[in-house]
Formats: structure tokens, C-alpha cells, sequence
């Protein structure tokens, strides 16, 4: 709910597979098939549902308009009167931990070798095409490769001198320990400043959507003025930091080479440090609304860093420049919803079979319009 026109085929495509996997992969992923609920302060933000659903009114989507009243049953226990909102019931959700590992574990009894802890330096080229990959271990030959780097995979294209619009978007994100909230329905939930959604275990995922941190960086000068349309939209929403991740990326290698440390060893991972300012905000804002969430103690926090394209629809492309290589990129906060049918488009692009969904808005190419 809510995804850009040009999105909503993979949407729809992951939504159907998640409905199947639990069965594919002999294993519980957490999917439940629970609605997601978007709640509205104002006339000018039902304005704005109503404005995405006739933007949608050919894709026969369950979403409809909700009232004030709705919500009530929807949610029970919320104490603000909302104008509105928008209520998709085929919505659901997983739990990531579950399915990764689930979905790992499937890929190694099929024959797929899993190689943890070991950065791939650069690609190996014969006659023009992809012939292997160069890693810290070794090379690894082979006629096709997928970069699937999140926010490493402008930095590998940089070194081969192919460009990426991407930059990075920090979330943070905290769960609570199990809580029995009586009469609480299982829709996740959005409003104009937070969302969350209960979680397997009894707890509530929750997070903070009036507030995210952008860290200013390098390429954030290089190709930023490619983000003024959002920056506009979304200034208000944008807490911009000049620190420590302008230095850490200012004294990695750009440079791809068969030997030698590459970025990728100097840094393995991106742990951005948590904002517990902005969690506590959100449960904050969250207890206001449901009080019931007062007794609510937080267990666990973390952060990630999102790879963020101008138009926040991902790149799932062949790179022309170098055949053998694809990329699949850049999903914005969007890519474990929708994994599973981009992972199918990319296997599709790669194999030559029929694209489970048009690719022609995820091609690489569009960012050069």
C-alpha cells in the first residue's frame, strides 16, 4: 500500500509469494496476512490517499478509505480522533530473521554455497564480458554475476566506472518486550509520525516516520542535486549530519584491484549508531495515541543504513556496460517486503526467462534521464 505506480506489480507479485513460501521452504517465515492501516491527521492527507488510490484504480487492489470510526475497530484503544485513513486487509508481514535463515537454508540443500566474511574485490573480464569475480580469498569464475550490495553496490559500479545514483538514509527501529495489550488487532499500523506492527513473539516493532537521519557524505556532493525534489518534499522530515561517516567514507579506497585491501575489507559492515532520541520519540508519540503502551519496555534497539535512489524505486537492470553483471539496488526501505518477487525478476533477467513483472522501471538506465 502506498507504492508508486510503476512499483506496484512486484508488490503485488512478492505479496503472492510470501503467501507461499511457508510452504515452499518447509519452514515458518512469519508471514500473516494481517492489513496495514494508514492513518490520516488531516482533510489535505486524506486528500493524499485518495489521490494514490485513483492513481491505482486499474491494479484492483483491496485498498480503500477508511473513517475515523473504522480505525477504531481496526485498532482499538487509540484516544486521537483521525480525520481518516487508507486500509489495505491483503497486506501482511514477515519476520526477517525467520526468512532469511529460512531461505538460506533452502538455497544450501538445493547445492547454493553460502561464503561469509569474504569481500569481492573486483570483477574478472574476458573479451569484453564477466568471467569471474575476484575475492580476498580468490577467484571465483564464473559467466554471471548479481550485485545485491545494498549500500556497497556504488561503491563496487564506481570502481568499474559505472555510475549509481544512490545515497544513504539511516532508520532506527526498537521492539518491546512481549506485551498483552487486550482487544489489540494484529493490522500494522502507520501514522503520519510513527508506525509499528506486533512482532512473533508478543512484542511491537515500532519506529519513527516524521524523522530520519540523513548522514552527509561524500557522494552526497557528487550527486546530490539529483535529490532536490525530495529534499523539498521531505526537509521537514530530514535531520542532515556533517560527522563521523563523512571522514569513514572519505579515507576508503575508491579504487577497485585484484590485490591489495579493498574498502569492502577496510569496512566489513555499516553500523550506523542507533538514535535513541528518535525511539523514544516514537514510543512516546505511540503511548499518546494507545495509551495501553505506557507499560511497554524496551528490549531491544538497532539501526540500518538504506540505500536510497532519487525516485526511491529500486534498480533491478542489467548493466549494459558490462555484460554478465546485474544489479539489484538501491530499494529504498522497500526491498524485504518485495524480496521475494525481485529476487524471482532477478533470476528471470539473468536465466532469460519471462520477467515474473515488467523491469523496464527498475532498468539502470533511468537514472540517466
Amino acid at each position: 500500500m502506498g507504492r508508486a505506480k510503476p512499483d506496484l506489480p512486484l508488490s503485488i507479485a512478492a505479496e503472492k509469494l510470501w503467501g507461499t513460501m511457508a510452504q515452499r521452504l518447509n519452514a515458518d517465515v512469519g508471514y500473516r496476512q494481517t492489513g496495514i492501516l494508514y492513518t490520516a491527521s488531516s482533510a489535505s492527507e486524506m486528500a493524499s490517499h485518495q489521490e494514490w488510490l485513483d492513481s491505482v484504480a486499474d491494479a484492483s487492489l483491496d485498498s480503500r478509505l477508511v473513517t475515523g470510526r473504522e480505525i477504531a475497530d481496526l485498532s482499538p484503544g487509540c484516544t486521537v480522533d483521525w480525520a481518516g485513513g487508507i486500509y489495505t486487509a491483503s497486506d501482511g508481514r514477515a519476520e526477517p530473521t525467520l526468512a532469511c535463515s529460512a531461505i538460506a537454508r533452502a538455497a544450501i540443500a538445493k547445492g547454493v554455497i553460502i561464503v561469509e566474511n569474504c569481500a569481492v574485490r573486483t570483477l574478472s573480464m574476458s573479451a569484453g564480458k564477466v568471467s569471474g569475480v575476484v575475492t580476498e580469498r580468490g577467484e571465483v569464475r564464473c559467466d554471471n554475476v548479481i550485485l545485491s550490495g545494498g549500500m556497497w553496490s556504488r561503491r563496487f559500479l564506481t570502481t568499474l566506472g559505472v555510475p549509481l545514483l544512490t545515497l544513504p538514509v539511516v532508520a532506527s527501529v526498537l521492539r518491546t518486550a512481549p506485551l498483552t495489550i487486550e482487544g489489540m488487532t494484529e493490522v500494522a499500523v502507520g501514522t503520519p509520525d510513527i508506525s509499528f506492527r506486533k512482532h512473533q513473539d508478543g512484542g511491537y516493532i515500532i519506529t519513527n516516520r516524521g524523522a530520519f537521519m540523513v548522514p552527509i557524505v561524500p557522494d552526497s556532493l557528487l550527486i546530490g542535486h539529483h535529490y532536490l525534489s525530495t529534499l523539498r518534499s521531505q526537509w521537514k522530515n530530514m535531520n542532515l549530519s556533517l560527522g563521523r561517516e563523512f571522514m569513514t567514507e572519505l579515507a576508503l579506497s575508491r579504487r577497485g584491484s585484484n590485490e591489495g585491501t579493498s574498502a569492502f575489507e577496510q569496512r566489513r559492515t555499516i553500523d550506523p549508531t542507533v538514535n535513541h532520541g528518535l525511539n523514544r520519540a516514537a514510543l512516546r508519540t505511540l503511548t499518546e495515541a494507545w495509551p495501553a503502551f505506557k507499560k511497554a519496555i524496551i528490549e531491544l534497539e538497532w539501526a540500518g543504513m538504506i540505500d536510497v535512489t532519487p525516485d526511491g524505486l529500486p534498480v533491478i537492470s542489467p548493466v549494459d556496460k558490462i555484460p554478465g553483471l546485474t544489479l539489484a539496488s538501491g530499494f529504498s526501505g522497500h526491498g524485504f517486503g518485495t524480496s521475494p518477487a525481485a529476487g524471482q525478476l532477478v533470476a528471470d533477467l539473468v536465466t532469460g526467462d519471462t520477467p515474473i513483472v515488467n523491469p523496464a522501471p527498475y532498468h539502470l538506465k533511468r537514472q540517466r534521464s
